[in-house]
């Protein structure tokens, strides 16, 4: 079976975009803005626990899942072609 690339990592990428926006407002109402740098703004520039800040995450988030779902099914179609 072959993965549809385009298909996976437009998922993966709407998947990923979504879960960082909606996690960033969960800890907005839940603790508040706090602007303070985590983890995740490390990795993605500019990010941090702020309205603006859940923009910019979704924005690094569909991008990065958009990469990751296309390298997944990359991969898994190749290694998949070598042990049928």
């Amino acid at each position: 079976m072959k993965l549809d690339l385009k298909a996976l990592a437009f998922a993966c990428s709407i998947l990923w975009g979504s879960v960082v926006f909606l996690v960033t407002w969960w800890v907005i109402i839940l603790d508040g803005a706090s602007g303070d740098p985590t983890w995740l703004g490390q990795i993605y520039r500019g990010y941090s626990i702020s309205v603006g800040g859940s923009f910019i995450g979704l924005a690094w988030g569909l991008v990065d899942g958009l990469i990751g779902g296309a390298v997944l099914a990359w991969l898994y179609n190749r290694f998949a072609k070598s042990t049928a």
